[in-house]
């Protein structure tokens, strides 16, 4: 009998749904038991709950991508466009977005983790996987967060230097690259940064870095010249925990491509309330993130 592929998802480290992969290449997500009964059950997202605050536990299923939730959690437009390539020469392919997750599961945005039951992948008829040992270092695919900006996760050494992890996994700065297509997007990326700092926002830590001293780039990206701007992840803090977030779109059970309304819609109030904490970042139009516990400025302007 052929193996069903199944992912396992994990709030705060502790397993708390499975993702399926089923016949005609749809995919259902499905809460495990233990997470539903819990009445102190941590939120996975807004977009599972009802009007009442209780739980939507049915889900429909979804055909060739992931519900709209998981989708969000993977890269889009320059990022997705690099995250292909990569793809297709680890044998992964690119369209189908329960395999991406399954490469990319274990640093995703927030306290989400996404993963295998076990660490034995299919067989390429499943999705086109191949053995971890056979994969070079330059075809990992070494990056998980969501956006549009070609992007990877970074460590900081003791000196200040920042390094690209080999697995992609553990970075607590987020290194920013170039455009490939208008000039100085880093640079004004932190001049805006810095402006809200000096309106009185709490921004996140961000500085410029010339590629040349990122140690662990891959080959095609290491060849950039430039500055790069390295952002502190507000999702995650000094002893390693992990800070859930999640944003308008996946608020709202969009795709990232419908989001821009709705996103609109919600940064308009939330502009009216400031928020405490770190100023969200997103991406173009959908993305503003916030954190839980969501601060009660929100709550207007949720469903």
């Amino acid at each position: 009998m052929a193996e069903i592929p199944v992912l396992e998802v994990g709030l705060y480290g502790e397993p708390i749904g499975t993702l399926t992969l089923l016949s005609g290449d749809r995919t259902l997500f499905a809460f495990h038991q233990d997470y539903i009964d819990d009445p102190e059950r941590p939120t996975l997202s807004l977009s599972f709950k009802g009007q009442s605050g209780e739980l939507i536990q049915e889900v429909r299923p979804t055909r060739t991508r992931v519900p709209p939730f998981f989708s969000n959690l993977l890269p889009e437009e320059a990022l997705r466009d690099y995250l292909e390539k990569k793809a297709k020469t680890a044998g992964v392919n690119p369209k189908r977005e329960f395999f991406l997750l399954r490469i990319l599961g274990r640093d995703l945005p927030g306290a989400i983790t996404i993963t295998p039951p076990d660490e034995n992948p299919w067989s390429p008829e499943k999705g086109g996987l191949v053995p971890p040992g056979r994969v070079s270092r330059e075809t990992l695919l070494r990056f998980s967060l969501a956006g549009v900006q070609l992007k990877f996760s970074a460590v900081m050494g003791a000196t200040g230097g920042l390094t690209i992890p080999a697995a992609g996994v553990g970075g607590s700065w987020i290194v920013k690259l170039p455009s490939m297509k208008f000039e100085g997007v880093p640079e004004n990326e932190l001049a805006m940064m810095e402006l809200a700092r000096a309106l009185g926002m709490e921004v996140p830590e961000v500085r410029l870095v010339p590629l040349r001293e990122i140690a662990g780039l891959p080959e095609d990206v290491a060849r950039m010249e430039g500055n790069a701007l390295a952002v502190k992840r507000f999702d995650r803090i000094e002893d390693g925990q992990r800070v859930h977030v999640e944003d308008f779109a996946q608020v709202f059970g969009l795709y990232p491509e419908r989001g821009s309304g709705k996103f609109l819609n919600g940064w308009r109030g939330l502009v009216r309330s400031p928020l405490p904490g770190p100023l969200p970042g997103g991406r173009g139009g959908v993305a503003c993130s916030a954190p839980y516990p969501l601060p009660e400025a929100m709550f207007p302007f949720i469903p």
